[in-house]
């Protein structure tokens, strides 16, 4: 049975609407015939593309004349960094001062932090989410601060913070000036638009050697690749709230003789609140994602405790200061998602105590505690849980990595995904010659995107070929395909039920915010128990890592089709199967792009770290390069990376409508 849900004359305008609504015809339909032509003529070019290039190319992988060997410059550059760090004016005069900033704003933060103690501490972080968010967020932030100290990691906990708060101030900062460049001047906002691409697309490990060489291991550099890799959501937030503000209220404003500093400070300003604080919560969130990676470069807090326990598979540990991040990553995504919502909402009535009120009761807190002689927190009252989960991972290694009956154990597993799934897609893409690859993410991005997209497509992949960096490229992409297709099949049809079941979605809810906010290092942890060493594991750790967002992209494009739309379908006799297939994913195919597009991203970035398990490729040469110092093989394969990403990206998102339409 065929479902529609209005009827339609041979132009494509709803005749029946039109008719009950005595108005003129409107068109509801989008125009198929020029689409189905724009597709004839791509399938025709590329065809044409694919003979013309089998009698004028012929086979084989990236000419050796075409690639363009770095290691030498590179290599020299490296070599003229380490040398004059110490002595040269601009590392003594302008990143030593850089440097010497960020040690002492770091450790003034955490002085503070260990004054208060443990009790003004907790009073501090419940008063202010009660303050700005609410009774509910501020329980939540003491019990998060609460759990930090049980599980015996509240100096780690406050290190960390210590960090964040400098990166995530510094992050703000940069980003919403960046952003008002750009929320102010076309031109800056062309220019920086690339840029800001680059940088979302660019894996955070990538950050790591280049900041490494300039600063050494250590905080400053830890904090510098954090606000490196936390600034771009900042600036596009803001320059979206301010190119998004009511036109009519800034032309009121000009009629009424406000300058243009007046107009930004009292108009463009206040109307981007809500976008600001939203690029405040992304911040936050992708500064304490980057807090794990950066103890490899000597952040030191949770994310050292993690690193040290990825070293030794000591899943216990690892679990015990993962979760504090988590913890961490909740309370500050509730606290300013809630301030948000509450100045959407326009004034409201107080929902806290005053900031002086705030302010008294983190003091007293922090004194009762230093009077009690209770500052640290104490060690009686601190629970492991590393020995029991320990235990746990034993007895499912044990029993489930091999010698299950009928099934076989995980090993079994990861070694025929392996050998039926991730062989044959690098052998297939590897087999490729180099102008069929070109070809086809060419016809990939022209069906869903624009010329442009393809355009920047294709030069991306090409680009990956002279760097030389072709075949370890071909084996990440064939990593990341297999990644992003078992995340889709198990994202889109959980998201769909959690769509079809309010209840099914409340529960998942804790379970996706866990998986989303958890950082990246503690996944390969347990896959690599129960997986071993290879590309499997990390697959496993990327298919984990980008499932939430598919999940929750999923969930949110399908409740937001049309209701009016589904009750008419069900009207006209559809079955709920029907409904699914011929309504729902059809109007939510947005949304399924974007949650293709963000699996992608995100797949990445864990395939990439995949590097540390046996993963290879791309991600191994990162890691070599960022072990031995290498520049040369660590920012080459970066490069290769961002070309890569930047590729997926734009062959996986869609372009507007009013683009394609010209």
């Amino acid at each position: 049975m065929s479902v529609s849900t209005a009827t339609t004359d041979p132009t494509g305008t709803n005749s029946t609407a039109a008719s009950e609504a005595g108005t003129p015809p409107v068109r509801t339909r989008p125009r198929e015939a020029p689409t189905r032509r724009r597709t004839a003529l791509i399938a025709g070019g590329a065809l044409l593309a694919l003979l013309l290039g089998t009698l004028l190319l012929g086979g084989g992988t990236w000419p050796a004349r075409l690639a363009v060997d770095l290691s030498g410059p590179l290599g020299h550059a490296s070599d003229w960094i380490i040398d004059n760090r110490d002595s040269h004016p601009l590392f003594l005069y302008f990143f030593g001062h850089i440097s010497n900033a960020v040690v002492l704003s770091v450790r003034a933060v955490y002085l503070v932090l260990l004054a208060a103690g443990w009790a003004g501490v907790t009073a501090a972080a419940g008063l202010v989410a009660w303050r700005v968010a609410g009774i509910r967020p501020a329980l939540t932030a003491v019990a998060a601060f609460a759990v930090c100290g049980l599980l015996g990691m509240w100096v780690p906990t406050m290190q960390t913070l210590a960090l964040m708060a400098v990166a995530v101030t510094a992050s703000v900062l940069l980003g919403a000036l960046l952003g008002l460049a750009a929320g102010l001047s076309d031109r800056v906002h062309r220019a920086l638009r690339p840029v800001l691409d680059t940088m979302q697309v660019l894996p955070a490990f990538a950050y790591l050697l280049p900041v490494v060489l300039v600063f050494g291991i250590g905080v400053p550099a830890a904090v510098l690749a954090t606000v490196v890799y936390a600034a771009p959501p900042m600036a596009r937030l803001t320059a979206l709230g301010l190119r998004g503000a009511d036109s009519g209220v800034m032309e009121a404003a000009a009629s009424l003789g406000a300058t243009g500093r007046q107009r930004l400070l009292t108009a463009r300003l206040p109307l981007a609140r809500k976008e600001l604080l939203l690029g405040v919560n992304q911040s936050i969130m992708m500064a304490l994602s980057m807090a794990v990676i950066a103890s490899v470069i000597g952040a030191g807090g949770l994310g050292d405790r993690v690193y040290q326990a990825l070293a030794s598979v000591d899943v216990g540990a690892a679990l015990a200061a993962g979760v504090p991040v988590v913890l961490l990553a909740v309370v500050l995504d509730r606290v300013t998602a809630a301030a948000g919502e509450r100045i959407g909402a326009g004034p409201s009535r107080e929902t806290g105590p005053g900031w002086a009120v705030a302010a008294v009761g983190t003091v007293a807190a922090a004194l009762v505690g230093r009077y009690t002689g209770r500052i640290s927190w104490p060690d009686a009252w601190t629970v492991d849980i590393a020995a029991s989960v320990n235990r746990v991972v034993d007895w499912m290694t044990a029993h489930l990595y091999s010698g299950v009956p009928v099934v076989g154990g995980t090993a079994d597993w990861a070694a025929r995904f392996t050998t039926w799934v991730l062989d044959p897609v690098r052998d297939g893409l590897q087999w490729l010659p180099w102008w069929t690859v070109l070809l086809l993410v060419a016809v990939l991005a022209l069906l869903i995107g624009t010329w442009r997209t393809a355009l920047t497509a294709v030069l991306a992949m090409a680009a990956i070929g002279v760097l030389g960096k072709w075949g370890p490229a071909l084996d990440t992409l064939s990593q990341v395909l297999a990644a992003v297709a078992v995340t889709l099949l198990a994202g889109v049809a959980t998201g769909i039920a959690a769509a079809r079941s309010p209840r099914l979605e409340r529960l998942l809810r804790p379970v996706l915010d866990v998986f989303q906010t958890m950082p990246q290092f503690v996944y390969l942890i347990p896959v690599v128990a129960l997986f071993g060493v290879g590309r499997a594991p990390a697959v496993a750790a990327a298919v984990v890592y980008a499932l939430p967002a598919v999940v929750r992209i999923t969930t949110q494009g399908m409740r937001a089709v049309d209701p009016v739309v589904m009750e008419s379908s069900r009207s006209l006799g559809a079955t709920g199967r029907q409904q699914l297939l011929q309504v729902q994913l059809p109007l939510a195919r947005p949304a399924l792009l974007l949650a293709v597009n963000q699996g992608v991203v995100l797949v990445l970035a864990v395939v990439i770290i995949g590097g540390l398990v046996g993963g290879g490729a791309l991600g191994y040469d990162v890691v070599f390069g960022l072990a031995q110092g290498d520049l040369a093989t660590g920012l080459v394969a970066g490069a290769a990376i961002v070309c890569l990403g930047l590729m997926l990206d734009r062959v996986t998102q869609p372009a507007g409508k009013e683009t394609r339409d010209a």
